[in-house]
């Protein structure tokens, strides 16, 4: 299959801008699954509850849901697209996976990364596995690449891709680590970062770029600049996730010995 993905810099509160920026990067190219960055369609660095109320939106029943879902149905593609999800009075810092016939799930981030603990609600559904076609994927959000538990509980449940939209502000840091979650879990992974600088707030962030899809040897396979606004397709054999063995007698994932990892779980 092909995946890729779209790196380019949102401009906050600009919704409709944003998301055609992305019809215009996105152009002629084709693949079966397009990831997206961490909140693209609003930009990231909010001030107040009242910005977040008024450019927040339910899924699947929002204006950007019906968009993609337009895109999907005329690509035959897929789509994962970081946005800002209205749940009754809650808040959250999600991703929805979008197909031609609408919503197949919705990731809500788990672990928040600094000023967002003030605006958003922590994730409350557990990292789970979808069956994208014949593609088992899983969904991480930017900040989740640090806990290796939760990379490891999507393989653990079967998925062979990782979809990861970020926003990384640490140059380097999440494009090393997850080079590490696809090695240790013999998966693909695809992580669409941004580009760009917000400074309504500060500290003034400058968003790093350098998206890349990684094989699961850890392999870059593609990789962008970190300035540089563009869509990246890679074709992908997918069953090449499927080998967990790392010698003829080692399978990382049978030779785990869960009961010494209790400390993990134990809060």
């Amino acid at each position: 299959m092909r995946v890729g993905y779209v790196q380019f810099a949102p401009e906050f509160g600009e919704k409709e801008r944003n998301l055609r920026r992305v019809e215009e990067l996105l152009g002629e190219k084709r693949a079966d699954l397009w990831v997206l960055p961490e909140l693209c369609t609003t930009g990231y660095q909010f001030t107040t509850a009242k910005e977040l109320a008024e450019l927040a939106e339910p899924i699947p029943h929002g204006p950007t849901t019906r968009k993609v879902q337009g895109w999907a149905q005329a690509s035959h593609a897929l789509f994962v697209v970081g946005m800002a999800e209205r749940d009754g009075e809650k808040f959250y810092n999600s991703a929805a996976l979008i197909g031609p016939g609408g919503l197949l799930a919705c990731y809500r981030k788990v672990h928040l990364f600094f000023k967002e603990k003030l605006w958003f609600t922590p994730g409350d559904r557990p990292f789970s596995v979808v069956k994208a076609g014949d593609l088992p994927l899983g969904i991480l959000i930017c900040y989740d690449h640090m806990f290796p538990e939760a990379a490891r509980a999507l393989a653990l449940q079967g998925a062979l891709l990782i979809a990861h939209p970020a926003n990384f502000v640490i140059p380097g840091l999440g494009q090393l680590t997850m080079r590490v979650r696809a090695l240790e879990n013999r998966v693909f992974v695809v992580t669409a970062n941004r580009v760009g600088t917000e400074a309504w707030d500060e500290p003034p962030l400058t968003f790093t770029g350098m998206s890349q899809i990684l094989s699961p040897a850890g392999d870059i396979l593609a990789s962008s600049s970190p300035t540089a606004e563009e869509a990246v397709v890679v074709e992908i054999d997918v069953e090449r996730a499927r080998d967990k063995k790392l010698t003829p007698l080692n399978d990382l994932f049978q030779d785990r010995r869960p009961a010494f990892y209790r400390a993990l779980v134990e809060g």
